[in-house]
């Protein structure tokens, strides 16, 4: 099959990447244990396997156990991750996400945090963005 760099992962692919992203790191074992209504162990074998065709995860050698652990750091996964949701459920609108992410926040912004995202804004007007 060789590297294909498919980007586009099904909804199980997604789950097992949120789950080595949470983890750092996990064996097949592991990530079965933490899948909702889990596929049989070789259907987490495989799937693992093809997340690393499509260079999303790698694994090292522990024992006799691989261990996957995502090829991307949490913040870059995390930063993709944001632009979809922001193209798909914001029309691209960061302005309309943020307003949604504070709308229905149950936690009320600290001083500290409130400070942070005038920063963010301040910088943002400065460079004109």
């Amino acid at each position: 099959m060789g590297r294909h760099k498919d980007h586009h992962l099904s909804r199980r692919e997604r789950q097992i990447m949120d789950i080595l992203h949470a983890r750092s790191e996990a064996t097949a074992a592991e990530v079965l244990a933490d899948l909702p209504d889990p596929p049989s162990y070789s259907a987490v074998r495989a799937l693992l396997r093809i997340l690393e065709e499509k260079g999303h995860a790698r694994h090292r050698q522990r024992g006799a156990r691989y261990v996957y652990m995502p090829r991307v750091s949490r913040l870059t996964a995390s930063r993709s991750a944001l632009k979809r949701l922001v193209s798909t459920f914001f029309q691209g609108s960061a302005a309309q996400a943020v307003a949604a992410l504070l709308e229905t926040s149950d936690a009320k912004l600290s001083e500290a945090e409130l400070n942070k995202l005038q920063d963010i804004i301040d910088q943002a007007r400065k460079e004109g963005r």
